[in-house]
């Protein structure tokens, strides 16, 4: 086989990691602001369940994340009765989107609370309610100081999809290992796939950034 006949396969599994960071990055920044402010919550429930979540995700390998979900849960199911199987795709956005919503809800803490305290005690010289203080003031002044973070968090959700072929998931990696085994011509399947993650690194950097620069935008206009 010449080179160019590994580029259809690689691009269909290119097009599988494209969804896989899309869906699981959403989920992870959806959660990430969940526990992100749960964590900061006075009610003692919430904010132990956030603080949970943080610590296991953030504390435990995501392959071995992946792999409970996708073998480990199916049989816990079966001995309650209960069919827990998740189709790949399933698995591998919850794993993704759960690992990287733990990373982000660090960041999201962390940007609150780097929010200045003068602007606390304006909203309570206006009789805002902790809730609007928080939609209203904190949350949009912390946006800005999240993104430079989440934009790292993207781009390394994008290279651990890697990790979704070693459960039969066809994405970009699957592909290129298929490919390798059948071919044997490593050096030219891996030199591809190197520059493919390179350049889709790329695109999601410079998505991020652009993101970035609305957001701060949108910030200074509204303020």
């Amino acid at each position: 086989m010449h080179w160019t006949d590994y580029i259809t396969p690689l691009m269909e599994g290119a097009w599988v990691t494209v969804q896989l960071t899309l869906y699981s990055t959403v989920l992870g920044a959806v959660l990430a602001f969940v526990f992100g402010i749960g964590k900061l919550s006075p009610n003692w429930a919430i904010k132990g369940i956030s603080v949970a979540y943080i610590e296991v995700f953030r504390g435990t390998s995501l392959l071995v994340q992946l792999f409970w979900l996708y073998f480990a849960l199916p049989l816990a199911g079966t001995a309650m009765g209960i069919d827990l199987r998740l189709p790949p795709v399933l698995a591998g956005v919850l794993a993704l989107g759960l690992n990287i919503g733990a990373y982000g809800a660090e960041v999201v803490r962390g940007a609150i609370q780097s929010v200045h305290t003068d602007q606390h005690e304006a909203a309570r010289a206006l009789n805002f309610t902790s809730r609007q203080t928080l939609w209203n003031i904190t949350i949009p002044q912390a946006i800005p100081e999240m993104m430079p973070s989440f934009g790292n968090l993207a781009v390394q959700n994008l290279k651990d999809t890697a990790l979704v072929s070693l459960i039969s998931l066809g994405d970009l990696t699957f592909r290129a290992e298929q490919i390798r085994n059948f071919t044997q011509d490593s050096t030219t399947i891996y030199s591809m796939l190197l520059v493919t993650y390179f350049g889709m690194a790329l695109v999601v950097t410079g998505l991020m950034r652009l993101l970035e620069r609305y957001v701060t935008r949108w910030r200074t206009v509204g303020g």
